[in-house]
Formats: C-alpha cells, structure tokens, sequence
C-alpha cells in the first residue's frame, strides 16, 4: 500500500508541475487573445451576475449558479495556498498569482459558454452540463466525456470533501479544543440538511454564505492593511519588483529565483481559481440564462473575485506583515499574520477558513453529484449524496495524506480532456461571442433547445 502511495504522490507532482503549468497558462493567453481580452467586460459580468433572468431556462438564478461556483472555489487554496506560494517563492509569487487569475478569467468564460450551450434537459426537466456533455456533444468524444466524470468523481470526494472536512475538525480541535468526532458528526449533519435538497437548497445556502464569508474576510484584510498602511506602498514595489529579479535571502527566508516565484505563483493561482480544470462550468450549466455568453460573463467574475481580490488581498497582507522572512510557512504564516489584529484577528481567520471549507464541501457535492449521474443515471443521486455525508465523517476524523495526493492527481486529470475541448472548439467560443457580445445581442434569447436525454 506505501509503495502505490508513493507512485501517487510522485505521478500527482509531475502532473501538477510544468506540463499543467504550461498547458493551462497557454490555454489561459490563448483564449485571452482569441476572445480580444474578454476581460475588459468584467464589469458588465458583475452587473449580469445581480441581474435576474426569470423568463430564461434553468434550475437556478445566474447568481447562485456563481454563488455556488465560488463556494466551491473559494477556499484554503485563497488563504494557506497564497502564504506557501509566498515563503516558497517569495513577495513576487503574489504578482504571478494575480496575473494567472487575470489571464483565468478568459477560460473560466470560455468553459462556461460551452457547459451552457451543450447543457442537457433531463426527463425531469432539470439541467446536466459541463465538460463531460461539451466533450460528449460538442467533440462527439464521449469517451472523453466518461475520462472526465470518473476523473471528477473521485477527485470530489478527496479535494471536495474528505480533506476539507479533515482541515475543519483540525482547526476547530487547535482553537477551541472541540474534539474531532463533535466536529464531524455536526459537520455530517449540516452538510445532510443542506445536500439532500438538490441544486436549489445548495444554492439558497451559498447564496448567503458566500457574500457574507467574502465580505468578512477581506475587511479583515482591510484592517491588517490599514493597520500597517505605512509600509504599504513599500510592499507592492517590493511585490513587483521581485516577480522579475528573484529574492535575496533574508532571516530565515531561503531565497527564491526569478523561476521560483513564477512557478509557485502561477501554481496556487490556477488551483485556487479552478479555470480550466472543468468544475465550475458543471454548475454554470444550471444556470436561468437567456443564451450562453451571458451565464459565460457571470462565471467569469467567479475568478475575479477569487484570485483577483481575494488571493491578491491574502498576499498583500502577507508580505505587508513581514513575517515571511522569519520562515514560517503554510498555515503558520497566515496565522502569525493575523494574529497582529489584537484578539479579533485568529478568530477573522478561524471563521473566513470555517466558512470557506465548508462552503467548498457543498459546492463540490454538486459537482461530484452531476459526474456520477453522467455516469450511472438518475437512480446514482441519493446513494451517493448519502455516501457524501458519511465521508465528511471520515473525512474529519482520519488523516488523509494519501487521499489528498490521489485527489489532487484526479484534480489535475480533470483539466485535460476540458482543455482539449476548450482548444478544438474556440471557434465555437469566439463565434457564440460575436453573435451575442461584439453584435451587442446579448439580451437575445438563445433559439437552440437543450439537448434531452432519457437519464
């Protein structure tokens, strides 16, 4: 059993080294080329992202298909993720993180447009999408579409849950001292109340919780920076400058190229941000949207928000603390950091960290719920939205070192069928974008139905 673990974690760090890496971030330039930086219309996503489209198909609002997205999204990856990227590659890893979000912010758009366009009617009127229907419908590679959902379904379970649950029970354990069993078993039972109403009381939640668990976060970075406002503008040349000449060591901070900071960067921006790793277009296809450009615009503010503010908020805090050249790492970083907000600060942490991970464990249900229903049908949903709570038990009461890798190896699995179909069907992109943005149509109601299917 050691010896297969092994393999996984050394198969899981190749894959997510450089050829990930390199394959993602071109995708991310070349999509940005292609859709004439599409970025430039992030505004118009967040004033879509708050407007209703009652009269248009779906399961639920365009807001809480990105609701749910960022519950997914937002998470460790924003907070602990952001501290490694900095002690491993230095102040300039937080510019690289920003610009892959930046850059994200065109694939997130691409990957929604087609999850909505090649979205299916099931019998019972719902909606099922993402990449495993693109792949199946859009490329005629069904095959692909299977590769992705098992891909998918599995890497749920580990990134999605079990690990999540794990860092709740343990945070909650180091600060108030609430055994592990307590945590999960409570842990268990919320995630059942919510999860086993569907798509609808997923959303109702995140609709909620998300705003609320952004909003206090990031006026926790507010304070921290504000605290230190002197050193700010320090910080952010120091910020910039290291991203193109690398850092010299300082204290107990190893030093870092030019390299180094790229690759960690641009790293924990792409795993915090998801685009192109196929999940969040899975909810996006379930979406009340008029045609696919507008939920596409919505989804892409998922990324902004994410990586673009949140992660870029993280950072700042981060390098403005200073803390990292005494060589505290990961977690420890982060909590040194807030813990300069005189008593407030560990419990701002505590509850942005309780907030984020739980919200990913709803998130991703839906979408390891739609995976296994593209797989085994209707009759899959209740077996496994039950099999879900069970793991996040286990999940907070094991240590899960070796789920974790494997997790991680099937997350980065799951970005290369979606980017093989964002790549063989960009003229599917940039034709949907010029019919309904660049012809300024985008109030027009999409002609084509959605596919039925008898599932």
């Amino acid at each position: 059993m050691q010896a297969f673990a092994n393999l996984v974690a050394k198969i899981d760090s190749f894959i997510w080294g450089w050829p990930l890496l390199i394959l993602l971030l071109g995708t991310h330039i070349f999509l940005t080329i292609r859709l004439r930086f599409i970025q430039k219309y992030i505004g118009k996503g967040i004033k879509l992202s708050i407007t209703k489209d009652q009269f248009a198909e779906g399961d639920v609002s365009q807001f809480s298909a990105l609701a749910t997205a960022l519950a997914a999204t937002i998470g460790t990856g924003n907070i602990v993720g952001v501290a490694t990227a900095v002690a491993l590659g230095g102040p300039g890893a937080v510019l690289w993180t920003w610009l892959t979000g930046v850059f994200g912010i065109a694939t997130k758009y691409a990957e929604s447009l087609l999850s909505v366009k090649y979205r299916v009617k099931t019998k019972d009127g719902t909606m099922a999408g993402g990449p495993m229907y693109v792949l199946e419908y859009g490329m005629k590679q069904r095959w692909l579409g299977l590769l992705f959902a098992i891909f998918t379904s599995i890497a749920a379970f580990g990134i999605g849950n079990t690990v999540q649950a794990n860092s709740i029970a343990s945070m909650v354990y180091e600060t108030f001292k609430v055994p592990v069993w307590i945590t999960g078993i409570i842990m268990a039972i919320l995630t059942a109340i919510v999860i086993l109403g569907g798509i609808k009381s997923i959303a109702r939640v995140c609709d909620i919780l998300v705003p609320f668990m952004a909003f206090f976060y990031v006026l926790g970075c507010l304070i921290l920076l504000i605290m230190n406002y002197k050193t700010v503008p320090h910080t952010i040349a120091l910020i910039f400058k290291t991203a193109f000449t690398g850092q010299a060591a300082v204290g107990g901070f190893a030093g870092s190229t030019i390299m180094l900071a790229m690759r960690y960067g641009v790293a924990r921006g792409l795993f915090s941000n998801e685009s192109g790793l196929g999940s969040a277009p899975i909810v996006a296809a379930a979406a009340q949207t008029r045609n696919p450009v507008r939920q596409a615009l919505v989804s892409a503010t998922g990324t902004f928000w994410d990586t673009v503010v949140v992660c870029a908020m993280t950072g700042l805090v981060l390098v403005n603390s200073g803390l990292w050249q005494q060589g505290l790492k990961g977690a420890a970083l982060t909590k040194a950091a807030f813990s300069q907000i005189p008593t407030i600060g560990p419990i701002v942490l505590t509850v942005g960290l309780l907030t984020f991970v739980f919200s990913t464990i709803l998130g991703w249900s839906y979408y390891g719920e739609k995976a296994i229903e593209y797989l085994f049908g209707k009759k899959a949903i209740l077996p496994y939205r039950i099999l879900w709570v069970i793991f996040v038990y286990i999940g907070s009461v094991w240590s899960l070192s070796f789920v974790w890798d494997l997790a991680d190896l099937m997350n980065g699995l799951m970005a290369v069928p979606n980017l093989i179909a964002l790549l063989a069907l960009s003229g599917v992109i940039v034709s949907e974008t010029k019919k309904y943005l660049w012809d300024d149509k985008l109030d027009e109601v999409c002609e084509e139905e959605a596919i039925k299917i008898e599932k």
